[in-house]
């Protein structure tokens, strides 16, 4: 794939009552006060924890399986992982094997995920029958699954009305993938890994988002499979009594699970996100389609953040005041609602490829698996090379977000 890569670093600058955005540099002090205090106060250290966040998008999770080489080989083993959907099914290949296994088994499951489709047939070698060839894997898929990770339930195809209970009622059945998961992913070793693992689910009957830690209890493959329960292809997974279904119905973008984390940490994090919330307008019923889906998936990602620098900066804000005032047991209880953390989010967008449509989450293709693969390999090593988070932060911006685009080659 002839890409170039660009990478926006941050740009801090103080804005009051508005906790507004981080892109660039650091912005010149406007006063000598200002100048004296930012010499003093500025903080410009390493990320105590590196977290991976990966978003669920089917087939287009192949992008994490780059990132996290890129990370593997740059000596930046994340120390936590969260993912909803394909998400948490990468995050629990990593943090369910050893070190020198962790590469070996994302690629062995993203291999299996194409292995043995065979609606390629010997249209590959016909650049010209590429449409049909995509239209050929998608029937494909639709019609008899990936063996290795789900295969038709057709009690559900015959009759949409029949009651089947929460769990069969789906269009497909999972227990393949339950079955890669219980080849793949160590879980013994998941429960005491030295990688934290969290990933979330939406109660089926409360509509409530659940997020499942290994900080504090032990995961299995049903809190995977819950995760990557996409209603109504696939059935909802019963843990602890109540029904759960993919994440990613309710929120596909966790990089709040960090923020909101207690005790925070200073973090290192890299949003590998699949979904791109902005675009062209659509012309036709299937491209509306297609934009539905950016949109919904993408789950306001960016006002998320948004928010949580705004709630950030107020607990920076609240920090410095409790300083301020005379020590008290009621001073203290209040300050304590501050903090002085500093997160870095590097945001990796997953690239358009050509002629990708609103299909691309069951693009399973080898090509797509391929292309996908290299592009988060491609930002992931740009991004460790040029380390944007080594910039100067100013104390009140607690939140900085560093963008990593991919743009294609003239």
């Amino acid at each position: 794939m002839a890409t170039r890569s660009r990478i926006t670093a941050s740009k801090i600058q103080r804005k009051p009552n508005t906790g507004g955005a981080v892109e660039g540099k650091l912005a010149s002090s406007k006063s000598a006060s200002r100048r004296g205090r930012a010499a003093v106060s500025t903080i410009q250290r390493p990320p105590q924890q590196k977290v991976m966040v990966m978003q669920g998008g089917g087939a287009v999770g192949a992008f994490h399986l780059g990132v996290y080489q890129a990370l593997h080989e740059g000596d930046k083993e994340p120390d936590w992982v969260i993912g909803t959907s394909i998400g948490a099914i990468n995050a629990a290949l990593i943090a369910g094997n050893q070190p020198h296994h962790r590469l070996a088994r994302l690629r062995a499951f993203w291999e299996r995920m194409h292995a043995r489709q065979a609606v390629h047939g010997g249209f590959a070698m016909w650049p010209s029958m590429s449409a049909l060839v995509h239209a050929q894997h998608r029937l494909g898929v639709v019609t008899q699954g990936i063996p290795d990770f789900f295969k038709p339930h057709w009690p559900a195809w015959f009759n949409a009305r029949q009651s089947l209970g929460i769990e069969k009622a789906a269009y497909y059945d999972t227990q393949p993938l339950r079955d890669t998961l219980a080849e793949l992913v160590d879980f013994d070793y998941l429960s005491r890994s030295p990688i934290r693992i969290t990933v979330g689910a939406v109660n089926a009957r409360t509509g409530q988002m659940r997020y499942f830690d290994s900080r504090d209890e032990r995961l299995g493959v049903d809190h995977i499979m819950a995760s990557g329960a996409l209603a109504p292809a696939f059935g909802a997974v019963r843990i602890e009594g109540d029904p759960y279904w993919d994440g990613g119905l309710y929120s596909n973008t966790p990089v709040e699970v960090v923020l909101d984390d207690k005790p925070r940490r200073d973090s290192l994090i890299f949003a590998c996100r699949l979904w791109e919330p902005h675009g062209d307008e659509p012309q036709s019923i299937w491209d509306v389609q297609g934009r539905l889906k950016d949109i919904q998936f993408a789950s306001r990602a960016e006002s998320h953040i948004k928010r949580q620098r705004q709630l950030h900066r107020l607990r920076h804000v609240i920090q410095e005041l409790a300083q301020m005032v005379p020590d008290s047991a009621h001073a203290r209880e209040l300050g304590a609602w501050g903090c002085k953390t500093v997160m870095h989010v590097v945001s990796l967008m997953a690239p358009h490829l050509p002629g990708e449509d609103q299909t691309k989450d069951i693009d399973f293709t080898p090509r797509g698996v391929r292309l996908r693969s290299e592009a988060g390999l491609h930002l992931g090593r740009k991004a460790l090379a040029e380390m944007p988070w080594e910039v100067e932060v100013d104390p009140l911006d607690g939140v900085c977000v560093h963008r990593v685009e991919l743009e294609p080659t003239p």
